[in-house]
């Protein structure tokens, strides 16, 4: 005798696999994913583009800190003596500054023309750090140009200037040039901590590597003010400095910085911007 046997009765349950059915999305709950993805995409972007940015600037304010440790050395092996910073190059004239040459200056060359790193490398600082990539702002997009106005592909290789109380007088004992510290031991008026050092330009008005602006009491200043040399404000509207003591910072300003002209006049919405920087400078007490 033979026992039943359900599966003779149904060949699908002994043999086929076990299907099952699963409901598909409709429509509108696709419409409601894509919707959030879209939102999620939206909230996130900006804030990753802001991240990249934060960065940036903290890759700057390092740039400039290295920059400020080697200018320290450059002292410390040259009985206290301040870096060379008297490549000056005068517009109207098309050249340098009288008796210029590459041992009267931190970092020879003009940024906008500067198809290599050659300049950087005979300059002063080289030596402490021969990294190129410091002297160079991650968030100045500029690109190189020729004389004639020509944009090339590659990005600049130079983004900061130094300062003008940086040993930067050109002429010594002339009255219509800005005052300097020679020595680091001199710095007193403003303090170390007060004093600019080197400079995040703006990437449309840097030209050599001298940063300018009329100092407080000297008695050539322009009515309205000027700003011989103008800063950035690439990092969310801010800019980055280096001071005497070592430290380095970020100011944001009142208002934007907007290049019109080399020499341009300080707007009347930016005058507490300038006056900023203006107290970060040597003032002029000779006369």
């Amino acid at each position: 005798m033979f026992a039943d046997n359900p599966a003779s009765l149904d060949g699908a349950a002994a043999g086929s696999p076990d299907v099952r059915s699963y409901p598909a999305f409709t429509l509108v709950e696709l419409l409601v994913v894509i919707a959030i993805l879209a939102l999620l995409l939206a909230i996130l972007i900006p804030a990753l583009s802001m991240a990249r940015a934060k960065g940036r600037e903290i890759t700057c304010l390092n740039n400039l800190k290295q920059l400020q440790i080697c200018a320290k050395l450059y002292s410390l092996d040259n009985d206290d003596f301040l870096l060379p910073n008297r490549f000056v190059y005068y517009l109207d004239s098309k050249s340098p500054s009288e008796g210029f040459s590459n041992d009267l200056t931190w970092c020879p060359g003009l940024a906008p023309f500067d198809t290599t790193t050659e300049n950087i490398e005979h300059g002063k600082l080289f030596r402490y750090n021969k990294s190129t990539e410091i002297y160079h702002c991650p968030s100045d997009f500029s690109r190189v140009q020729t004389p004639e106005g020509k944009l090339l592909p590659q990005r600049r290789t130079r983004s900061y200037n130094l300062s003008q109380s940086i040993n930067g007088l050109p002429y010594p004992g002339k009255s219509d040039t800005p005052p300097s510290f020679a020595k680091e031991s001199q710095i007193d008026n403003p303090p170390p901590s007060q004093l600019l050092f080197f400079v995040d330009v703006h990437e449309d008005g840097i030209y050599d590597s001298h940063f300018g602006i009329p100092p407080r009491g000297w008695r050539f200043a322009e009515d309205p003010p000027q700003w011989w040399d103008l800063p950035a404000d690439r990092h969310s509207r801010g800019c980055n400095f280096s001071f005497a003591d070592g430290h380095v910072e970020r100011w944001r300003w009142t208002s934007p910085k907007i290049f019109t002209e080399l020499g341009q006049q300080v707007r009347d919405d930016e005058i507490e911007d300038f006056l900023r920087v203006q107290r970060g400078v040597k003032p002029d007490t000779r006369f």
